[in-house]
């Protein structure tokens, strides 16, 4: 994977400020042998952008290795239209294309659209507004929302809605529609993204928006109307394959940490939920009570899942204690990044240990429980120990929750938690 050299993290969001004289918003256009789509795509952009858009923009055509015309129709373009111009690549791409405009531009928001013009132009304000508003980080355009209006064949609605399912089963993507022709991003974002983005064909949008969400990125999503184009160039095959050799990737990637997704993140109180600044409310504890309550739910869950499992064949004692184990480092991991915002591996052994301790703490009170359960019932029933257990669980959580707080990932003096931890982390 590519190595990120940005600096810092992402300062926090604001409203963008126009620059006279100097485009808000640069439209790309990727294409490759479109010398018939082209100009009235171009044209009819131009039209509705000079009617509609309130501030200075720019329309970009990226000529990807075309053998036809393409080339010389986009000079024409750029001639005859103000605000508009084309640049040529020599290899194919549509990712390549865009990374390639995308870096060079000195808009505050970058955009990029289809030739087709499938969607709807009447999406393009809502789009790029939360962007101009300092509202969110990146937006696309979904054909798979609720007020979304849709005209395309059963082949291609059936292929969209199977790889949208594929990305939120293994990549946990929670936006919903990847592959629509219609995002924008902010700039300072694309500058600290592009660079982890490896891929530079069809699955570039995937990537850039399973990475943008990972990091903790606000992505809006606009509903948009959408018309198939039946004279489209994509290859569906093709295509699908290729995204599936990118979902692995960039799974694998996320699964043993390889991404430094901790320099997307944008500051403590850019979320006016997150500034402590209210009287008489603690709001880093509130949210770690939060995160320590969900995760303490679901390692005990995990417990009692394992001892029920270990349970018949090496007896209460030796099953709590490698379920508890088991749990606790899960425990200490979860809690390490959701509870206490720790990322990165610096460390990460040395609060392992710390959470080892307290897990014997959790031991002596479960074991204790148990060994007092069966000296005043020699054989009690396996529902009866499992009470017991949440019981003792429950005892050690208050105290197991102020030795993480105050002992395992101890909270800076003169600093927010999530600034000083994600700095440790690195």
């Amino acid at each position: 994977m590519p190595t990120d050299t940005s600096p810092g993290a992402l300062p926090v969001r604001a409203p963008l400020a126009p620059v006279p004289g100097e485009p808000v918003l640069d439209v790309v256009i990727p294409v490759f042998n479109e010398e018939k789509d082209l100009g009235p795509c171009v044209r009819r952009l131009h039209e509705h952008l000079t009617r509609t858009f309130p501030y200075p923009f720019r329309i970009t055509v990226a000529d990807n290795a075309s053998t036809d015309r393409t080339p010389e129709v986009a000079a024409g373009l750029a001639a005859a239209l103000d605000c508009v111009r084309s640049t040529r690549l020599e290899e194919k791409g549509r990712g390549r294309a865009l990374r390639t405009v995308w870096s060079g531009s000195d808009a505050p928001v970058l955009a990029y659209m289809d030739v087709d013009l499938s969607t709807d132009l009447n999406a393009l304000l809502p789009l790029v507004a939360p962007l101009i508003s300092g509202h969110s980080d990146l937006a696309i355009g979904t054909r798979l929302a609720r007020s979304s209006r849709v005209v395309r064949g059963a082949k291609r609605e059936f292929v969209s809605r199977a790889y949208n399912l594929l990305l939120r089963s293994s990549l946990a993507a929670r936006f919903s529609d990847a592959q629509c022709g219609f995002k924008a991003i902010r700039r300072e974002v694309a500058e600290r993204l592009l660079p982890l983005v490896e891929d530079t064909g069809w699955f570039f949008d995937t990537e850039l928006l399973v990475l943008a969400e990972r990091a903790g990125l606000r992505i809006h999503e606009v509903p948009v109307d959408w018309v198939d184009d039946p004279d489209s160039t994509v290859h569906i095959v093709k295509t699908a394959t290729e995204d599936l050799k990118g979902v692995w990737r960039v799974g694998r990637a996320l699964a043993v940490g390889a991404l430094p997704l901790d320099r997307l993140a944008r500051p403590f109180g850019d979320d006016p939920r997150d500034r402590t600044a209210v009287p008489g409310v603690d709001g880093g504890l509130a949210r770690q009570l939060i995160g320590f309550c969900t995760v303490g739910v679901l390692s005990t869950l995990l417990h009692l899942v394992l001892y029920s499992a270990f349970r018949g064949g090496v007896g209460p004692q030796l099953a709590n204690g490698v379920a508890l184990l088991l749990s606790a480092v899960a425990n200490t991991a979860a809690n390490r990044r959701l509870t206490f915002g720790v990322r990165g591996r610096e460390r990460a052994v040395r609060h392992q240990a710390q959470g080892l301790v307290v897990f014997a703490i959790g031991l002596a009170l479960t074991s204790g429980s148990l060994a007092a359960l069966t000296a005043a019932t020699p054989d009690p029933a396996h529902g009866t120990e499992l009470a017991v257990l949440i019981t003792a669980n429950l005892a050690a959580t208050v105290l197991r929750f102020l030795l993480l707080r105050a002992w395992v990932f101890p909270e800076r003096r003169g600093t927010d938690p999530r600034t000083s931890t994600s700095k440790e982390g690195r």
